[in-house]
């Protein structure tokens, strides 16, 4: 399974990180280290994002999928 870290930005978008699973770090470690601080991160299968060309339009939610903005 792909798994890509995803939290919010101070805009309302929503940035998503790959993380390198073979570096030694657990993808938690990675979290805790690439997310700035006191900012929510989850970590989702790649196959729940939403399609890239929407990715403008993508919002954080507190819980559950992204949100896409129509």
């Amino acid at each position: 399974m792909h798994l890509r870290i995803i939290h919010p930005n101070p805009d309302g978008t929503v940035s998503v990180l790959t993380p390198i699973t073979d570096c030694g770090l657990t993808i938690d470690q990675i979290a805790a280290k690439d997310v700035p601080a006191g900012v929510p991160w989850r970590i989702v299968s790649a196959t729940e994002l939403p399609p890239r060309d929407s990715r403008s339009r993508w919002r954080w939610t507190d819980s559950g999928p992204i949100a896409v903005e129509l």
